[in-house]
């Protein structure tokens, strides 16, 4: 998941810098585009690039606490409890 937020990352910015330099280049498929229009889908992207990059750590995070073997120190010993004295017997 991260190299794809990374990949998204870099498309991002290369879609900013050609949208204001000239808005036409990436909203070919527009007649009047503005570079209202480029500010909008490029915060919207980065948006989207930080949530997969922060769930791509996340989901690292979890898989490498997973493959750790537990050690003597979380393993904790069992409480002693006491036992009840018998009742004396006449």
């Amino acid at each position: 998941m991260i190299p794809a937020a990374i990949d998204l990352g870099i498309i991002t910015i290369l879609f900013f810098v050609l949208g204001m330099i000239k808005p036409k280049w990436p909203l070919f498929f527009m007649e009047n585009p503005s570079r209202f229009i480029i500010l909008i889908v490029t915060t919207i992207l980065f948006m989207i690039t930080a949530t997969l990059y922060g769930e791509g750590l996340r989901r690292e995070k979890l898989e490498q606490a997973a493959k750790q073997p537990t050690s003597q120190s979380t393993i904790q010993a069992p409480v002693p409890v006491p036992v009840p004295e018998k009742p004396a017997t006449k």
